[in-house]
């Protein structure tokens, strides 16, 4: 089933991922081991200091790591997250396009570990590691 999804959820109009369509995010790419996101930020995403929501931040971080465990699953296999660290190094703001891209560091034989970087241009906005289990 994944890789049917992964082949949808790459259009525009896609509605097999309900968050991705409320959001706007919008996929630039998804392979094996590699996911790249991005978020046209509006204010509807912006807390009450101005700023994108740190969950907002730390979602997009965790729907790009998880596109690309899934990448790199064999088909018919999901995942879910096990924990998630992240670190906010800068804030985004209301009109910027936050732009993620993640990598599986390592598959183990139960754990998949995996990174996330969210930039706003060149600059880093947050970092993330996590745990998946393939399920």
């Amino acid at each position: 089933m994944p890789h049917v999804y992964l082949e949808q959820v790459r259009h525009k109009t896609q509605t097999v991922n309900p968050l991705f369509a409320f959001l706007g995010i919008e996929v630039d790419t998804i392979e094996p081991d590699r996911a790249v996101l991005r978020l046209p930020a509006k204010p509807e995403l912006v807390q009450g200091a101005g700023m994108i929501a740190g969950g907002i931040l730390a979602t997009l971080l965790d729907e790009a790591m998880a596109h690309a465990v899934l990448a790199g699953n064999p088909q018919g296999t999901r995942t879910a997250t096990v924990n998630m660290d992240v670190r906010y190094l800068r804030p985004a703001q209301v009109h910027d396009t936050i732009i993620c891209e993640a990598h599986v560091v390592k598959r183990g034989s139960r754990i998949i570990f995996v990174e996330g970087i969210a930039r706003v241009g060149d600059q880093e906005v947050a970092r993330a590691t996590a745990s998946f289990l393939p399920i």
